[in-house]
């Protein structure tokens, strides 16, 4: 058993639930898992295979289960990859190096060199899109463009939702639920399937409790690619206002929206992503 998971049968069970879900990937793929420094990568490859290369980096606590709805519409004008990240509710290797060090950086790169891409347009959600900025900031060669949906690692984390949330795990898969919905703003009726992978996986698994360190403005302005930031207005998890602010400060190209109304989670950017990818 990884140390990522509570128990030897849940790490079983959400894998062999993450397996029945990839099964209903809605369009074509191909199932890679790339050898890097951290272990084994698992990728899911779709769209034709001669378009640009796109690259997805999920959120904390999920998989590739979070494109789902997305993919259909970016792989018919890119080559996606959507990566499990390591050390998360996926099937890459439970490798979980500080996040300060640098080590997700030499991760991407392997996972890049992998699949034989010398650059790509990047995607990334929370933690995802701190990877991805980690990323970019470090390796601004690599990345042609970036887009990021409610980032770490810009504006503050906030930590108002911890106590109730901690109260309510205590009450099994009803009060993971209720906390999943409100500090994941997945009140929408069609985030309920979203909801109830993310019960399974809290469930049995362990998330990250190291705290996201915060990009300063210099590294920020490494971003000479184009940028779109994405963040919801009542995230609970992060300081959206700040993120936004910073961002327009530091990166005066990037385009920001930030959404009323919208929780840690954003759904239905399908569309809007996708424009700003195509250009």
């Amino acid at each position: 058993m990884s140390a990522i998971y509570r128990s030897p049968a849940g790490e079983s069970e959400l894998k062999r639930r993450y397996q029945e879900l990839l099964g209903g990937w809605p369009v074509p793929s191909e199932r890679l898992r790339l050898p890097t420094r951290e272990g084994e990568t698992f990728v899911l490859a779709s769209g034709p295979p001669d378009a640009p290369p796109l690259v997805l980096l999920h959120g904390s606590g999920a998989n590739n289960t979070m494109w789902m709805s997305d993919i259909g519409p970016w792989s018919e004008h890119f080559r996606t990859y959507a990566v499990d990240l390591i050390g998360e509710a996926g099937l890459s290797a439970p490798s979980r190096p500080a996040l300060a060090s640098g080590a997700y950086a030499h991760w991407l790169d392997d996972v890049f060199d992998g699949l034989g891409i010398d650059g790509a347009s990047v995607v990334g959600a929370s933690l995802g899109g701190w990877m991805a900025l980690d990323f970019a900031t470090r390796r601004p060669e690599r990345v042609t463009r970036l887009a990021l949906l409610c980032p770490g690692g810009v504006g503050r984390q906030k930590y108002g939702w911890l106590p109730a949330t901690l109260l309510l795990n205590l009450l099994g898969p009803w009060g993971i639920r209720r906390s999943a919905r409100s500090v994941a703003g997945l009140s929408a009726p069609e985030a309920e399937p979203f909801l109830d992978h993310l019960v399974l996986t809290f469930t049995h698994f362990r998330p990250r409790t190291e705290r996201l360190p915060v990009f300063p403005d210099d590294a920020l302005r490494r971003l000479t690619m184009p940028v779109l930031v994405i963040a919801g207005d009542r995230d609970a998890m992060l300081d959206s206002a700040e993120t936004a602010r910073r961002v327009r400060g530091s990166v005066p190209h990037a385009t920001v929206d930030l959404l009323p109304g919208v929780g840690h989670s954003v759904i239905g950017a399908t569309g809007s992503v996708l424009a700003f990818l195509r250009g």
